[in-house]
C-alpha cells in the first residue's frame, strides 16, 4: 500500500487527487489537506464581485472528496519535511510515499490596506466589493496591482472591464472615472506584444485610464502613493494583494532565489525524489527570461502529469508524461462577452500565444467551464 499526501485543495490538488483515484487501486491511500473547508472556484470571484454570482454557487465542500475514496483533512499545515515526506497538521503527523505540494500563492495583505479597499482575489474581498457597489453613486474607481508576481494575469484587466460594464448597466458610468495601475510594462506581457496590446486597447476603449510601470508604495488615507512620486485619490479601490510562497514551504529549503519552489519544468518534481510541486507555488523560468504565469490552467495540466507519473510508479506500468507548457484562458470584458487566448509558453525563443476575437460564445464557454469543473471534480 502506498500513501500520497496532497497539500492544498485548490485546482491542482483536487485534480491530482481525482486523477490518482481513477488510476491507482483503492488499497492505496490519497489524503488531501487544506486549512479551508471549501474549495472556491477563483475565476468566478470576478462575477461574484459585481453580483453576477452567489457565493454558494461557486464553492464546494472539500469533504465531498471522501465520497470518491479520497480522504480530506481540514487543518493548518504547520510543518513539512521533504526529506522524510512527512507533514504535521494541527499537531498530528502524517507520512507519505509521495507528496504533491499544491498550496498555491499566499495572499499577503499589507497592513495599510485594512479597510482601505477590496481584495477581490478572496471570497471575502469580492463580497465586500459587491456590497460597496450597491451604495456607490459615483467618483474615482481604481483597480490596483500592488506587486509582482500575481496569479491569473488577466484578472485585474477583467476586473476593470467588468466594473466599467456594471456602472454602464446601472446607468452611472458618466459619473465614474476609472484608473488601472500596475507595475507591469503592459497587460499579460509574457504572452507577447500583440496580445498585450490587444488587452490594453480593450481596457482603454472602455474609458479606463491605464498606468503601466507604476510601483505601489502605500495608502495614505484615500490616496495611493507610488514610487515615482505620483499620487492618486480614490472613492473606491479594488486591489490585487501581494503574493508570496507559503511560510511553511519557505522554511523547507525548496524555495529558489525566485521566492518560489524550484521544480523540473517537465515533470514538476522537486530536488527530492517523490516530492512534486504544481501550480502557483512553483517558479519556472521561461526562455524569454520571464516566469511562467501563475494560473489555474497550468496547475490543472501539471496535476494531470504528476498524477499519471505517480500512478505509473505505484502500478509499475504505464507511460510517463511531461508538462509541455500549454495553457489557455478566458478574458471577461462585460456585456456577456469574453475573449479567449491559447498558446504554448514553453515555445522558444518566445511563447506562442494567440488571442481570439471577443464574443458571446467565449463567455458562454467560460460559464460552461465553471459548471463542468464544479460538477466533475466534486
Amino acid at each position: 500500500m502506498k500513501t500520497i499526501l496532497i497539500l492544498g485543495g485548490g485546482v491542482g490538488g483536487v485534480v491530482t487527487a481525482n486523477e490518482l483515484r481513477k488510476k491507482i487501486g483503492k488499497e492505496n491511500k490519497i489524503i488531501v489537506f487544506d486549512k479551508e473547508q471549501k474549495h472556491v472556484f477563483a475565476p468566478s470571484l470576478l462575477w461574484l464581485m459585481t453580483g453576477l454570482r452567489k457565493q454558494e454557487k461557486i464553492s464546494r465542500e472539500l469533504n465531498r472528496l471522501n465520497r470518491k475514496g479520497i480522504e480530506f483533512v481540514n487543518g493548518e499545515i504547520v510543518k513539512f519535511d521533504p526529506k522524510t515526506k512527512s507533514v504535521v497538521v494541527d499537531g498530528e503527523t502524517f507520512k507519505g510515499d509521495y507528496i504533491v505540494l499544491s498550496l498555491g500563492a499566499e495572499l499577503s495583505d499589507e497592513p495599510e490596506f485594512k479597510g482601505k479597499g477590496h481584495n477581490f482575489y478572496t471570497l471575502e474581498g469580492a463580497l465586500t466589493l459587491q456590497n460597496a457597489l450597491k451604495n456607490f453613486k459615483g467618483g474615482n474607481v481604481i483597480v490596483l496591482v500592488s506587486s509582482l508576481p500575481f496569479k491569473c494575469p488577466a484578472a485585474p484587466y477583467e476586473a476593470a472591464l467588468l466594473l466599467a460594464y456594471h456602472f454602464r448597466k446601472i446607468k452611472i458610468r458618466d459619473k465614474v472615472t476609472m484608473e488601472l495601475y500596475s507595475p507591469e510594462p503592459g497587460p499579460m506581457g509574457v504572452a507577447g506584444k500583440e496580445l498585450s496590446a490587444a488587452v490594453r486597447q480593450l481596457v482603454e476603449s472602455k474609458g479606463i485610464t491605464y498606468f503601466p510601470e507604476h510601483q505601489f508604495q502605500k495608502v495614505n488615507g484615500s490616496t495611493l502613493e507610488f514610487s515615482d512620486g505620483k499620487k492618486a485619490g480614490f472613492d473606491l479601490l479594488a486591489y490585487v494583494p501581494k503574493h508570496v510562497c507559503p511560510k511553511v514551504i519557505r522554511e523547507t529549503g525548496l524555495v529558489s532565489e525566485s521566492g518560489w519552489v524550484k521544480v523540473d519544468r517537465a515533470t514538476m518534481e522537486t530536488e527530492y525524489s517523490g516530492v512534486y510541486a504544481i501550480g502557483d507555488i512553483t517558479g519556472i523560468l521561461l526562455a524569454v527570461g520571464k516566469p511562467l504565469p501563475k494560473a489555474g490552467v497550468f496547475a490543472h495540466y501539471q496535476a494531470e502529469v504528476v498524477a499519471n507519473n505517480i500512478a505509473v510508479a505505484v502500478n509499475g506500468k504505464g507511460k510517463l508524461k511531461t508538462f509541455k507548457g500549454n495553457g489557455e484562458c478566458f478574458i471577461e470584458i462585460g456585456e456577456g462577452k469574453a475573449g479567449f487566448a491559447r498558446g504554448n509558453f514553453y515555445a522558444e525563443p518566445l511563447p506562442k500565444v494567440k488571442m481570439f476575437n471577443p464574443g458571446v460564445h467565449w463567455h458562454v464557454g467560460k460559464v460552461l467551464f465553471e459548471k463542468d469543473f464544479l460538477r466533475r471534480w466534486f
